[in-house]
């Protein structure tokens, strides 16, 4: 049985995509949103206070289930770009809710990211 503390969720995002036009509306005042990044169906919005996934759910993907991670939850972080025959960048982070493992292909940018997730926790 897994505990809050066992928890491990790995995403995997594909590639950088444009900022979703309605993500405005989620958005607090003095938030904004600074890069967004797509899965397979679902897309990962970095703001400059949290990590937004929306993940779209069921055949259609009308249903959309929406996590939520603030940086401030973030404990520690982990980038570890491509190798030679390991061709996906990671990004790993250690939260209040459990550990998340981000597996980036080689379309996405390591040290663009590595230097989001720098500007937002330590900025705080």
């Amino acid at each position: 049985m897994a505990t809050e503390l066992d928890r491990y969720i790995v995403w995997t995002f594909s590639q950088e995509c444009p900022i979703p036009e309605d993500v405005d509306k989620m958005l607090i005042p003095g938030e904004t949103a600074v890069c967004a990044y797509r899965t397979i169906r679902d897309i990962a919005i970095f703001t400059s206070k949290r990590i937004i996934v929306r993940d779209a759910q069921g055949i259609t993907g009308k249903k959309v289930e929406v996590y939520t991670l603030p940086y401030s939850s973030i404990n520690m972080y982990s980038t570890e770009n491509a190798g030679t025959f390991d061709v996906n960048s990671e990004v790993e982070l250690w939260t209040k809710a459990g550990h998340i493992k981000i597996n980036l292909s080689p379309k996405c940018k390591i040290r663009k990211l590595d230097k989001v997730l720098a500007n937002a926790i330590l900025s705080e």
